[in-house]
């Protein structure tokens, strides 16, 4: 391990654990971070090598803090243009298109969200997962919108952070088949691998390895036997609004996985889901922002033919 930098401090009050006292004088790096670095052997105290994180401090203590260099991803930096709803120096918010998967995997080595970012923000590894640097959440290949990239370890511990304590909030738009009696409604039911077909999920009870799952769901038009909704979601389970919408007989149009697929009309990539819209508080600045991704073309489309139908009939 080939280490970057070298951090000296010294201890001028005493009392505090050792994590939480790095914490406060490493602005740069989550508690997370910092306790991963003492585990891994890589803070001296005294010119002792300590890792028991929860070591008290006294006045006049001596601390070496080593960084390592960040770890090679072996992926490929690719200048692949991003529509961009919001960037600073800590984080940036995507509008990802259809098609475009969010990060290397086996069949989609190159062409990737994080290729396109690792040409953009050159600064992205060591952030986070390795093979996804600086991915705060994820979309499905053909799932459109706004998706929030940590630039910072500090950022992207504390934008999961907001997501997991559900004070970030993401909202979907999505045109499912058939029309829900009620305008809105909560499906709470739990997400897990399908017992058969591993590439699918499916509705699997808590006991046999289910994870607990809540969407929000509100009718916002109908056309005849297809609506459109806007979900909320408070977890983040895959393709969770797909599982949940398809298991109460309303799955979205288009989708090749959760329901007949092809819609023969309009011509869709993949199922109409949109991640419309991202509200989140700045980890550094404590400001809201919020980002709006303007409906894909395809999307609009396929509205503006069922408003069409709609109303001939």
């Amino acid at each position: 391990m080939k280490i970057a930098q070298v951090i000296a401090l010294e201890v001028s009050d005493s009392g505090d654990r050792l994590d939480q006292w790095l914490t406060r004088q490493l602005d740069d790096l989550s508690r997370a971070r910092v306790q991963r670095l003492i585990e891994q052997g890589l803070v001296l105290l005294n010119d002792r090598v300590v890792t028991e994180k929860k070591t008290k401090l006294k006045t006049g203590d001596r601390l070496l803090v080593n960084l390592p260099e960040a770890e090679n991803l072996d992926l490929e930096a690719e200048a692949i243009d991003l529509d961009i709803l919001y960037e600073d120096e800590y984080l940036i918010i995507i509008n990802k298109p259809s098609g475009l998967v969010v990060h290397p995997a086996p069949g989609h080595p190159k062409g990737t969200l994080v290729n396109a970012l690792l040409s953009h923000c050159p600064n992205l590894p060591g952030i986070g997962d390795v093979k996804r640097p600086g991915i705060v959440h994820r979309l499905d290949k053909d799932t459109t919108g706004a998706l929030v990239v940590a630039k910072t370890d500090y950022v992207y511990q504390n934008l999961q952070a907001q997501i997991q304590r559900k004070t970030a909030k993401r909202e979907y738009l999505g045109v499912v088949y058939g029309s829900p009696k009620e305008a809105t409604g909560v499906i709470e039911l739990p997400i897990g691998r399908h017992p058969v077909e591993r590439q699918k999920m499916a509705v699997i009870p808590v006991a046999k390895g289910g994870r607990e799952a809540k969407t929000t769901w509100q009718v916002l038009e109908r056309f005849g036997n297809y609506s459109l909704l806007h979900f909320e979601l408070s977890t983040g389970r895959t393709h969770q609004i797909r599982v949940h919408t398809s298991h109460l007989g309303y799955p979205l149009v288009g989708d090749p996985v959760y329901s007949s697929g092809r819609f023969h009309h309009v011509k869709l990539q993949g199922q109409a889901l949109h991640a419309w819209k991202l509200t989140l508080t700045h980890p550094i600045t404590q400001e809201s922002i919020t980002a709006i991704a303007p409906l894909p073309q395809e999307l609009e489309k396929l509205l503006d033919y069922l408003r069409k139908i709609s109303h001939l009939n």
